[in-house]
């Protein structure tokens, strides 16, 4: 089965350096055992990095025994749901690839708000 993005298309990768997703496979793809629903892409910024560390998710930090060389601003990454609305509130929801973004997250977030922080249109999901 095809995996579809919030608007309704096939579902594009969202990187693969650093290599994203729950399934560690490049795509905001998702299933029942994603509990945190990371199902955003979005181009991460030092802002809601920041943001995201003080909510007790250090996503700039590597951590070699998960094979995770830290992100930095401009990284692509796939990211939960609810933390990026938790940032959307605060003002520092990074910048989304509405072609990237799991069509899940719509269960979560509004199309209108995803819409206001999208990013022009990608071709394929490599930095």
């Amino acid at each position: 089965m095809i995996a579809l993005n919030v608007l309704g298309t096939e579902l594009l990768a969202c990187s693969f350096d650093p290599l994203t997703g729950f399934f560690r496979d490049g795509c905001c793809r998702t299933d029942d055992d994603d509990r945190g629903s990371h199902v955003v892409c979005a181009r991460v910024t030092a802002e809601f990095l920041a943001f995201s560390r003080e909510r007790g998710n250090d996503l700039s930090t590597p951590r070699p025994e998960f094979r995770f060389a830290g992100l930095r601003p401009g990284d692509r990454w796939c990211l939960c749901a609810l933390r990026w609305k938790e940032a959307l509130e605060a003002g520092v929801a990074p910048p989304v690839h509405l072609e990237a973004t799991h069509a899940r997250a719509l269960e979560l977030l509004e199309l209108a708000h995803l819409q206001a922080h999208a990013l022009p249109p990608v071709s394929h999901g490599t930095r």
